[in-house]
């Protein structure tokens, strides 16, 4: 008889076939897939063919609502303690989910972050704009917020949470990753960061497809959910007062400089776009979630 799952890992995918595949490969090699479950939530056949093919996998079928609505099918169903989620198209690092896991531990943290690793060159202005992000962004506020006890929102490209602390979410959350972050600190629970944790994700190399993943992830945090929210992390005035000193001082040349500048003016865009959006206009979910394809 198979015992009781102790962890539940949860991989949300759409037309993920190319990918889904190396994405499950990843997390075989380092658990025990006798006390894990492994859940794929995808709305296409193509993706749910190809997972099938790796051992323990359970398909739920994505009623194509968005991510938010996959999501809540899957907290639903997950029966592991913990709960790791993580996307059909990134790829986990070898030795990921063991820091990742590691400060559970302690019975007062609800939920722990991996690093996110742009895998786009830096060679190339959009790809130099992935890694500013990724490093001198995210990964060191993360880092101060950790080691100062502080709120911080986990990333959605590789996290876990505690079961039994989130049962769904809005199905109009922008910013799904953001929204179970609050939910959980709101209840008192630590939110702490793995930075060993690492996850390979390919980023946008257009402008197009880079102000729609943004407007999408950034604009969740306009929503009332997020933005009424006590706990905060993230808005345009945070910013403009904690990020422009280390975007500054992140450039190694005079075209990566160059590059710094012209992100600033992209982010004002960014934040004039998600004021226009979510906040007057309300665009509906589907106008605002559409695929990425420079990401795949």
């Amino acid at each position: 008889m198979k015992e009781e799952p102790q962890l539940s890992i949860l991989i949300t995918a759409y037309r993920e076939a190319d990918t889904i595949g190396a994405a499950l490969a990843a997390v075989c090699r380092q658990v025990d897939l006798a006390s894990t479950e492994l859940l794929v939530i995808c709305p296409d056949q193509e993706t749910a063919d190809v997972a099938r093919r790796y051992p323990g996998v359970t398909i739920l079928n994505d009623p194509a609502q968005g991510k938010p609505a996959a999501l809540n099918l899957g907290l639903q169903q997950a029966n592991g303690k913990l709960i790791v989620l993580t996307d059909g198209d990134v790829l986990i690092d070898a030795d990921a989910i063991r820091p990742l896991l590691a400060p559970f531990a302690d019975p007062e943290v609800g939920a722990v972050s991996g690093r996110p690793i742009s895998t786009s060159s830096r060679d190339r202005m959009l790809g130099y704009w992935s890694h500013l992000l990724t490093d001198a962004g995210a990964h060191l506020e993360r880092l101060r917020r950790d080691r100062t006890g502080q709120f911080f929102v986990c990333s959605g490209y590789l996290y876990a949470i505690k079961a039994g602390l989130v049962s769904s979410i809005p199905l109009d959350a922008l910013a799904d990753d953001a929204v179970i972050s609050h939910l959980i600190g709101e209840q008192g629970y630590r939110i702490r960061y793995a930075p060993d944790a690492h996850v390979r994700v390919k980023y946008p190399d257009n402008y197009r497809d880079w102000l729609t993943q943004k407007v999408r992830s950034a604009g969740g945090y306009a929503q009332p959910i997020i933005a009424q929210s006590a706990l905060q992390m993230r808005s345009f005035w945070h910013e403009l007062l904690n990020g422009t000193w280390p975007a500054l001082a992140y450039p190694r040349s005079l075209r990566e400089l160059l590059w710094t500048a012209a992100l600033f003016a992209a982010r004002l865009h960014l934040w004039t776009l998600i004021f226009w959006h979510v906040r007057i206009k309300r665009t509906p979910l589907p106008e605002l979630w559409r695929r990425v394809e420079s990401t795949k």
